[in-house]
């Protein structure tokens, strides 16, 4: 097992677990909420297969990481991937992030800049900002996106395990693909990973989404790739992909017909496709 450690609480150290293989270029892949590295078992083959090193890991709280009961924001996570970073060496990195894990591209690429990454990633993501404010009419309403999050901190803190098989019912529209695309044995292990991960983590993590990266978005100097499906149940298309496209200058947007938010497994080969094509045109 490959792990760092990227703090302490009280006398335990906080560690985060990672998976490096491969060699010549790295990718990096940040996982969505409430999963883990582990959900890139589609990606991580063909990245290999291509030639490229793929690195994966856990966030703090999250899959075989530590779980801590501090540090669920994105200054923090954003430090925890420059830790994994320096630790493991990784320069002219493409940083991929799918869902909450866009946050960490967009929030280490402002804090931290670009020293270490060639390109950037962003699928189903959430920047650049959820919630609709006078300079961000396409966002949520905040009383409608507050009733939102409390209505869900609610049933999380009511039944966590019976809410998780809601969302991900949803995270992968399995009403519409059933077997075709999405089996039930897939929902049931991303429930698992999720049901394992730390409950204080997995509440806290809500907060961080309502997370303003526009700023942040305005140092993404590096080339971009904006992916997402026109199905996404979980982020709206037009409240993120689209208005992200829009402010990352020269990126390329791709919208998946019918792709739910959990399109990197249910439409896997199209998304690969793109991404590679996408590592591929990067002199």
């Amino acid at each position: 097992m490959s792990s760092i450690a990227v703090g302490r609480e009280n006398s335990g150290s906080i560690d985060l677990y990672y998976e490096d293989h491969g060699s010549d270029r790295p990718v990096v892949l940040i996982h969505g909420w409430p999963l883990s590295g582990a959900s890139w078992e589609k990606q991580v083959p063909a990245l290999l297969a291509a030639g490229y090193r793929a690195v994966t890991y856990d966030r703090r709280g999250f899959g075989q990481s530590s779980k801590p009961t501090v540090g669920y924001d994105y200054d923090t996570f954003a430090d925890d991937l420059h830790k994994l970073l320096t630790h493991v060496d990784a320069h002219d990195v493409t940083l991929v992030g799918f869902s909450m894990g866009t946050g960490e591209v967009a929030r280490y690429l402002g804090a931290y800049g670009a020293k270490r990454v060639r390109s950037a990633v962003f699928l189903a993501p959430v920047p650049p900002f959820l919630v609709k404010t006078p300079d961000n009419p396409r966002g949520v309403d905040a009383g409608v996106f507050e009733a939102i999050k409390e209505s869900l901190v609610e049933s999380l803190v009511a039944d966590r395990p019976a809410y998780l098989a809601r969302f991900l019912a949803d995270f992968y529209n399995a009403d519409v693909f059933a077997a075709g695309r999405v089996s039930e044995h897939v929902v049931q292990l991303g429930w698992n990973v999720a049901a394992g991960a730390s409950p204080k983590g997995t509440l806290d993590c809500v907060a961080a989404w309502t997370t303003d990266f526009r700023r942040d978005l305005q140092r993404v100097n590096v080339p971009a790739l904006v992916a997402q499906g026109n199905a996404d149940r979980i982020l709206p298309l037009a409240a993120t992909g689209v208005p992200l496209h829009q402010r990352l200058q020269g990126s390329r947007l791709v919208v998946v017909e019918g792709g739910p938010h959990g399109f990197i497994w249910t439409h896997s080969e199209q998304v690969n496709r793109e991404l590679l094509s996408f590592l591929g045109k990067q002199p």
